[in-house]
């Protein structure tokens, strides 16, 4: 597919090398338009990849209205997730040309990732988790925490003090929020011998990192390490079978399985334990550009999961009003196997 338009902040970076908040990207066979307002030109100019054409214009949609004329071309491509029911009509104003969705195109073509891209998403999670390690000491000499007070300082150590931007606000949840796979900080402080889940990540290069730690808040607190120990024997039977069921996937991943197989071999584990249904979500999704790209590792996806795939693997149990537990890593498939990034 080689006639399309774009939006999108990412895919217009991973097309162009190049990005801005005001940009209309076209691909036109060989061609490449990247379409920005004067505030952007200058350095568009001097960032796109060499085979782009950049076009200054007060008018986005009327310049590539003009592109589209001259190639003569009779369709072209659009994500109805990207263009604004605005931007359709704009574009389609006086042209006569058909404008055809197809959803998420551009995740589809980022979904192989490249030797590089690959290079920049390991070092995206070697700083993730150098965060991450700098909040475990933080929280070891620290007390009373609310949990949005470990929500701030979850996202000062991700970013490094500002140095990096975060891949998403990061949750951090004690006991009972933690049943909310999503949940919101709330004032509630970490007490000795609480269970506390942490999932958070930072941007490299544009490219997202994506962890999840559930730990044991008390002696000893060890943030790096997967083998919790929690004085409540529920919650470590919980633990311990996420635990389980994430070691399962990652450990029979292989190329040329379907996504949903992974999935299974998360689910299964979890299914077997009696605790099927307080799995509520797929067991992972790929990360890039976007922290949510594809594949998406789902009971439904017949993805068929290849070489330099990136996705991560997080089972999770969730008991609503009691506790929650999320166990997350990032995978890359090399050599017919996930190898933890």
């Amino acid at each position: 597919m080689r006639n399309y338009i774009l939006k999108d902040e990412n895919a217009v970076y991973f097309e162009s090398g190049f990005s801005c908040d005001n940009v209309l990207f076209l691909r036109l066979g060989s061609e490449g338009f990247f379409i920005t307002d004067p505030r952007y030109s200058s350095e568009a100019k001097e960032c796109v990849k060499d085979d782009i054409e950049v076009i200054e214009a007060r008018d986005l949609h009327k310049s590539a209205r003009e592109i589209i004329r001259k190639s003569k071309l009779n369709k072209l491509f659009f994500n109805p997730a990207d263009l604004t029911y605005a931007d359709f009509i704009a574009l389609n104003k006086k042209l006569n040309i058909e404008l055809t969705p197809k959803k998420e195109f551009s995740k589809q073509m980022r979904i192989i990732k490249t030797d590089e891209e690959i290079a920049i998403l390991k070092e995206a999670v070697r700083l993730g988790r150098e965060g991450f390690v700098t909040l475990g000491e933080v929280l070891k000499y620290s007390a009373n925490l609310s949990e949005k007070e470990i929500h701030y300082k979850a996202k000062e150590c991700m970013s490094f003090k500002g140095e990096y931007d975060l891949s998403f606000d990061p949750i951090t949840a004690i006991n009972e929020n933690a049943a909310k796979p999503h949940a919101l900080p709330t004032n509630k402080i970490l007490q000795k011998d609480d269970l506390l889940l942490i999932d958070a990540g930072l941007k490299y290069k544009r490219y997202c990192s994506d962890r999840t730690v559930t730990l044991s808040f008390g002696d000893g607190l060890d943030i790096e390490n997967r083998e919790q120990r929690f004085t409540n024997p529920t919650w470590q039977k919980i633990y311990d079978i996420v635990l389980k069921a994430q070691r399962n996937a990652i450990e029979n991943a292989r190329v040329g399985m379907k996504a949903s197989e992974i999935d299974a071999l998360a689910r299964s584990v979890i299914e077997d334990a009696g605790y099927g249904k307080y799995f509520v979500h797929s067991t992972g999704h790929g990360v890039g550009l976007d922290i949510h790209e594809y594949p998406t590792i789902s009971a439904k996806s017949d993805v068929i999961i290849e070489e330099n795939m990136v996705f991560t693997i997080e089972p999770g149990i969730y008991l609503d009003g009691d506790m929650g537990v999320r166990i997350e890593d990032m995978v890359v498939m090399r050599g017919g196997r996930a190898e933890v990034m």
